[in-house]
């Protein structure tokens, strides 16, 4: 039972710093933005890469508002979401084991 417990918590830990890495990586791009970077820069192409394929989704479904792209926002909202939900039920559950 301490194996599934301890299991349970480590899967946690890991999903809470996952998605605390795409949020240092969303808040990375839309910093990049803001100054205009070299676009062939690899940090800036890696940034773009890595959060491209779920900002372009959210994109097309909510539009872009008076020039103002807030799929960021949005997309961080749902990652902060995950955090607080889906890892503290992980972690409320191995307690429970």
């Amino acid at each position: 039972m301490f194996l599934i417990r301890n299991l349970v918590i480590a899967s946690a830990t890991i999903l809470d710093m996952v998605l605390t890495f795409y949020m240092l990586l969303v808040f990375g791009r839309v910093i990049i933005s803001w100054v205009n970077a070299d676009p062939y820069n690899p940090i800036v192409q890696f940034l773009s890469q890595a959060t491209e394929p779920v900002l372009q989704p959210i994109r097309r479904r909510i539009g872009i508002y008076g020039g103002v792209d807030f799929s960021p926002m949005i997309l961080l909202l749902v990652v902060v979401f995950l955090q607080v939900f889906l890892v503290a039920s992980l972690k409320d559950l191995a307690n429970l084991l």
